[in-house]
């Protein structure tokens, strides 16, 4: 074939075209290649028998604990209606200006004596408990899913950087949903911490397949304590579900006691309103702060996700002392609109004299002298 006859043009476009293809192909797989580890592994090996064994195991997954209040159904019901606002109502989601941070003092001080949280963003907190460290769902990626490059994208910088935290004394996991349970992060936190993953049963075998070693996986079923020294850890119950992929609650969900030999603070997890938070004040409580979820709720997973005036019912039966809110403000996981979580929370705790501290992502509050309310979050709407 003779150049630059219509036949050669031709088969040039087609090769170009197949190389432009083959080329998509491979960025394709490379940007999709950590998305099989991401999903985690179900429970494995003879752990097995400790998930059969669960009074919340039967028929093959976990169940929530019976309940006469919590609402809905047992997983998000993803109606019609749901699909339609989830895509075009968006008014208002995101923050209108840059959402404020403050970068926590570095240096290698001593954990505090007292209470003090700093909150870095959605449920990510590390709370010092009388000479303790304690790590809350830790999540330092830009996004949270198993893509690095699809899914709900973080709406503030991280205040500090994974490696520049001081060194803790346990990390806790409330269940495996990815704004919870973050691959990068975990494998960042192999190399730069040696403290212990304390998770629900079933999330060991996602931690095994991601590196992490067996000596520092320790997983509990409900109401089971680990103690570290004089940190005690016990997971509690919450009514939620669990899953990364198609297949869900093969792996248990829960909230957080934490306990030094006399101060005690809670963090909920995500949770809708349940039985669950009078039976624990009644048996672990007083408490004197609680980390409550507050955001992405909505009528339609009324069940799993609580509404600012429930965190406030469940902070009361708690028997808790300072609110700190969390699971608002750095991702858009929800279909109201950005602030109004922290506006309903406002509202609610006043009327019900609930003491309050909204920290800005990265400041810590010390719960023995709390922060007075500022509105930061008033000039970023």
């Amino acid at each position: 074939m003779i150049e630059g006859l219509p036949g050669t043009t031709n088969r040039r476009g087609r090769l170009l075209a197949l190389a432009a293809l083959a080329a998509g192909a491979g960025a394709a797989a490379w940007a999709l290649r950590d998305l099989p580890a991401a999903f985690g592994r179900r429970p494995d090996g003879g752990r097995e028998e400790r998930v059969r064994d669960s009074p919340q195991y039967r028929d093959g997954v976990f169940h929530n604990a019976p309940s006469t209040v919590a609402r809905a159904k047992s997983t998000p019901d993803f109606d019609r209606d749901t699909v339609r606002r989830m895509l075009f109502q968006r008014e208002g989601r995101v923050p209108a200006h840059p959402v404020p941070t403050v970068r926590p003092p570095g240096g290698s001080r001593p954990a505090a004596e007292g209470v003090e949280i700093t909150w870095y963003g959605h449920a990510s907190a590390l709370v010092e408990i009388e000479g303790t460290r304690v790590l809350l769902d830790p999540i330092w990626s830009e996004r949270c899913s198993p893509s690095a490059h699809v899914g709900p994208k973080r709406l503030h910088p991280v205040p500090v950087e994974l490696e520049e935290l001081p060194q803790v004394d346990a990390v806790l996991i409330s269940h495996d949903h990815y704004d919870h349970l973050d691959m990068a992060t975990v494998k960042r936190l192999v190399r730069s911490q040696s403290a212990p993953f304390a998770v629900p049963l079933g999330i060991g075998g996602h931690l095994r397949r991601w590196g992490v070693p067996e000596h520092r996986i320790i997983e509990l079923d409900w109401d089971e304590t680990c103690n570290l020294g004089e940190l005690a850890v016990t997971l509690t119950s919450a009514h939620h579900f669990s899953g990364r992929g198609l297949t869900r609650n093969t792996t248990l969900w829960g909230s957080w006691v934490i306990a030094g030999p006399t101060r005690k603070v809670f963090y909920t997890g995500d949770s809708g309103y349940f039985e669950g938070y009078a039976k624990i004040g009644a048996q672990h409580g007083p408490f004197d702060a609680a980390l409550v979820q507050i955001g992405a709720y909505d009528a339609a997973w009324a069940d799993i996700h609580m509404t600012p005036e429930d965190a406030v019912l469940a902070h009361r039966e708690l028997n808790a002392g300072l609110l700190v809110p969390v699971h608002w403000c750095t991702f858009n996981l929800g279909l109201h609109p950005w602030s109004e979580p922290i506006e309903r929370l406002l509202a609610e705790a006043k009327q019900q004299a609930v003491p309050l501290a909204v920290p800005r992502p990265g400041e810590r509050v010390d719960v023995d002298n709390p922060p007075e309310l500022d509105g930061w979050w008033e000039s970023v709407v």
